[in-house]
């Protein structure tokens, strides 16, 4: 880990910005990696990953359709944007502790009263490590993709495991 001289968070080795305040690590001193797999873990970026095209709903949209999408798509979330923006999320999760068997009742309430709001997202040319930093902190299991702003995709950390597996196996 990399301390932040300015707010003192601790931050991955290898980022660019402290992920507290935003300000430039490039002056500290990186270790090198010990295998082409801590080189490739370090350095590959999202896109790697290839990011799945996310399921987007609106923050008035009922929870009954919501659920409909999880279970007829097979997905853990739904991503949810507000004039192209994300806003919130809505994953397995929200849906066994904020809804659970109240389904019947909230069934016909938006989906914005459920979500997480304000989910921590990451840019498509964004290191996996942060992704999977960001998963690890926040008890994640899912992170929206944006560039720009906008939402991209979603990769979640199946995604990353697999990545984690077959770069195990290739090495």
């Amino acid at each position: 880990m990399v301390q932040c001289p300015v707010c003192g968070e601790d931050n991955l080795e290898g980022a660019d910005a402290c992920e507290g305040c935003q300000q430039p690590l490039d002056f500290q001193t990186h270790r090198h990696a010990r295998s082409q797999f801590e080189h490739d873990i370090l350095t590959d970026r999202i896109s790697v990953l290839q990011p799945r095209e996310p399921v987007v709903v609106a923050p008035d949209t009922p929870v009954r359709e919501v659920l409909d999408l999880l279970v007829g798509q097979s997905i853990g979330c739904a991503i949810v944007v507000d004039e192209g923006e994300v806003v919130g999320i809505f994953s397995e999760r929200d849906a066994l502790m904020r809804v659970n068997t109240d389904v019947e009742r909230c069934a016909d309430r938006p989906i914005g009263e459920f979500m997480t709001p304000q989910p921590e997202t990451i840019e498509r040319d964004g290191r996996i490590t942060f992704a999977l930093h960001k998963m690890d902190v926040g008890g994640y299991r899912h992170v929206p993709v944006v560039h720009d702003g906008r939402i991209e995709g979603v990769i979640s950390i199946r995604d990353i495991l697999n990545y984690l597996a077959t770069h195990l196996v290739a090495g």
